[in-house]
């Protein structure tokens, strides 16, 4: 048996304060949509309904790209929900290159109709579009062993 080290939570580049919320999934055809409803969800709980529908494509995106382009057995995504502002971290285990946005590229959501991912939409592109403001981290300095794609949604719209 192989022991795995867990890397920190991630952390986005300004302290965030709120309520967080966590999931583990198994990287697989289905975690996009398990992803989405639990954030969803959260979003829901929490008050922010009006952010729903742009966390659940911007999430999908991110999952979507972990499951396409990742060996990551699971994602682990975290949500820190406030009075002003969401924010979402999708972390895996497959530090490879970190994402960036490429104009004109296709999306990397096309899964499969499960994704529930925009078709034929951009990608990164897509959170640029919707997102107050995103990023990656990766986790390991010279050697990375994770990375951490996150994004925040302002409830005052950007």
């Amino acid at each position: 048996m192989t022991s795995v080290t867990v890397p920190p939570p991630p952390a986005p580049y300004l302290p965030q304060r709120g309520e967080r919320y966590r999931l583990v999934a198994p990287n697989a055809p289905t975690a996009p949509r398990i992803v989405r409803d639990f954030v969803a969800t959260v979003l829901r709980v929490a008050g922010h309904p009006g952010l729903v529908d742009d966390a659940r494509l911007c999430v999908s995106e991110v999952v979507s790209n972990a499951y396409r382009h990742t060996e990551s057995p699971q994602v682990r995504v975290e949500v820190t929900v406030n009075r002003r502002q969401v924010t979402v971290y999708v972390t895996d285990d497959d530090p490879g290159r970190l994402p960036a946005r490429t104009p004109g590229a296709e999306t990397d959501a096309d899964v499969g109709a499960d994704t529930g991912a925009a078709e034929g939409g951009r990608g990164l592109l897509l959170v640029e579009g919707l997102a107050a403001r995103w990023g990656t981290t990766a986790y390991g300095a010279r050697s990375p062993l994770s990375k951490t794609v996150w994004f925040t949604l302002s409830a005052s719209g950007g």
